[in-house]
């Protein structure tokens, strides 16, 4: 008689289906040793058939679980009180999770060892296996959800007329080798299980709603509602010139299109949380989550330094001219506020990712450090000879910073001295003050 069943041993008095998780158990495990011929109190009870038992065992795990778990089972004959068994030694395997093909990569196909017994994995036994044995990078995980479509995705890339068939899916990234969907491909399904929240305001904080909505579905689904939803809260106004009329929106477009691209290609998808969107009288706020990788500071990321948590879905979304560059869509949204007085705000956090667009109709400024008088003396002379200038000409004439001369034309126009017309680009100062 053996020892009893443990942690590292596995008895069968012959050989059943079962083996199959008995095998899983122990390869997605620290591995161990399963005796076939052994009652389950340690009784040798012996195999009749034993080579052809053997081979049947070879065949049966080779059929039946994936990835490949042959090369960690060492299948033996054995002699033990005169009677044959076969002893499995099994190592542990360097591909986890190994899973029964019939059921997936899912609590029912993948099974652990606790104790002496072998039973299902939890989703975040799972979860944790396919982390260590992929590394940290979300994208090339392999997804916990196999069963993915992709209606939405082959929609959009067939209207770019651009080939989305499973032989382009190893290529892009959204399956590994072994046909297996990676989180990428998850991300690009239609069974994307994250949202975008989005909410508008009455005033300038959370106290009164207007109205809120929850964009589920496919991501680029998603994409394209939030942006409709954004343009609607995007108002048109007009200004005339003499006889002919200038429309303009609350913000650039550009910037409502960069901040929101922004949002869900950088975002640690790691956290389940959904992007938000909020939308206030004076702005509108744009939070993802996941702060910047490590190593990586705000200064950096401003000046065009881009290392993207999530390349692949960046690659693929400019693939679908969604973006032009890795690392550009920040200064996009500086250059379209570059004629504004207020400026985009862009606050990080340990685990957060915050873009804030001001109201092109909403110029708070506060003047903390009232421009010098012969600045202003000879900013009006400039403007009054020129009639009509560009923030730009303002601040190269003065030869000083942008908020030096944001605050020298502000001052002018609190005196009446010159006035704003335009907004964004278009955005004009002239001169408003008595004739000399």
């Amino acid at each position: 008689m053996l020892h009893k069943e443990n942690e590292y041993t596995e008895y069968k008095r012959e050989l059943t289906d079962g083996l199959k998780k008995e095998v899983l158990a122990f390869v997605n495990a620290h591995g161990g040793s399963i005796y076939i011929g052994v009652d389950n109190d340690g009784t040798v009870v012996g195999v009749q058939d034993i080579d052809q038992t053997m081979l049947h065992i070879a065949s049966m795990l080779r059929d039946s679980i994936h990835p490949d778990v042959m090369m960690f089972v060492a299948i033996r004959s054995e002699e033990i009180e005169g009677k044959d068994i076969i002893h499995l030694y099994i190592s542990a395997g360097s591909n986890k999770p190994y899973y029964l093909i019939k059921n997936g990569l899912k609590p029912s196909g993948v099974y652990v060892r606790q104790g002496s017994a072998s039973v299902q994995a939890s989703a975040e036994q799972i979860r944790q296996m396919i982390k260590y044995a992929d590394g940290d990078v979300f994208e090339d995980s392999l997804s916990l959800d196999q069963n993915l479509t992709f209606q939405k995705t082959a929609s959009v890339f067939q209207n770019k007329g651009m080939k989305f068939q499973e032989a382009q899916f190893i290529s892009l990234g959204l399956t590994n080798r072994d046909g297996l969907f990676t989180n990428l491909g998850l991300l690009l399904s239609d069974q994307y299980p994250f949202s975008i929240k989005a909410a508008v305001f009455q005033g300038n904080d959370q106290s009164q709603f207007k109205d809120r909505r929850e964009f589920t579905g496919p991501l680029l689904s998603q994409l394209e509602d939030c942006y409709a939803y954004m343009q609607l809260n995007n108002q048109t106004s007009a200004e005339f010139h003499g006889l002919y009329r200038q429309d303009s929106k609350s913000y650039p477009e550009e910037a409502l299109r960069e901040a929101l691209l922004n949002s869900l290609v950088h975002r640690d998808y790691s956290f389940s949380a959904s992007n938000i969107v909020g939308i206030y009288s004076d702005r509108m706020e744009f939070t993802s989550i996941g702060g910047l990788l490590p190593g990586i500071h705000k200064d950096d990321i401003m000046l065009g330094i881009s290392v993207c948590r999530n390349p692949k879905l960046a690659n693929i979304f400019y693939r679908l001219e969604l973006i032009e560059a890795y690392g550009t869509g920040l200064l996009k949204i500086q250059s379209a506020y570059k004629s504004s007085f207020s400026q985009p705000e862009f606050i990080t956090s340990t685990n957060a990712f915050k873009v804030i667009l001001p109201h092109l109709d909403q110029q708070p400024f506060l003047l903390k450090d009232p421009p010098d008088q012969s600045s202003e003396s000879r900013l009006l002379e400039f403007v009054q000879k020129k009639k009509s200038i560009s923030r730009q000409e303002a601040e190269d004439f003065l030869e000083v910073s942008l908020s030096t001369a944001t605050r020298t034309l502000h001052a002018l126009i609190e005196q009446g001295k010159i006035q704003r017309t335009g907004r964004g680009k278009n955005t004009k100062y002239q001169f408003s003050g008595p004739q000399h």
